[in-house]
């Protein structure tokens, strides 16, 4: 199989678990609700195991930088979607800016592999 494709799928696929995680986070009610709880837990182990695996080719600066960046992102599009939680417009701007930093990272950086 291709490295980066490895690598960047195994990145995004731990980001997903990390936001499914942070849903349940929030839906365990301060870990008063088994079920929920229970499945955030299984869901950060699997996203940090999967990160562990990223970080064999990527530094872990970058993994992490593209990791918080668009679990930030993708957690507040949860909040607006599943929450009914609002972002005003310098919410928005910043989120812009987080998902700009990753591009910039990610195609202009010599410290990612291409």
């Amino acid at each position: 199989m291709n490295p980066a494709l490895l690598t960047y799928g195994s990145l995004a696929v731990a980001i997903v678990l990390e936001v499914i995680g942070t849903t349940f986070l929030q839906q365990s009610q301060q870990f008063t609700r088994p079920l929920p709880t229970v499945l955030m837990a299984v869901c950060y182990l699997a996203a940090f195991y999967l990160l562990s695996i990223v970080l064999r080719t990527l530094p872990v600066g970058i993994a992490y930088g593209i990791w918080s960046g668009l679990g930030i992102v993708l957690v507040s599009a949860v909040g607006v979607f599943v929450f009914r939680q609002t972002l005003d417009l310098a919410a928005m701007i910043g989120l812009g800016l987080i998902v700009a930093g990753v591009v910039v990272v990610n195609v202009f950086s010599s410290s990612v592999s291409h």
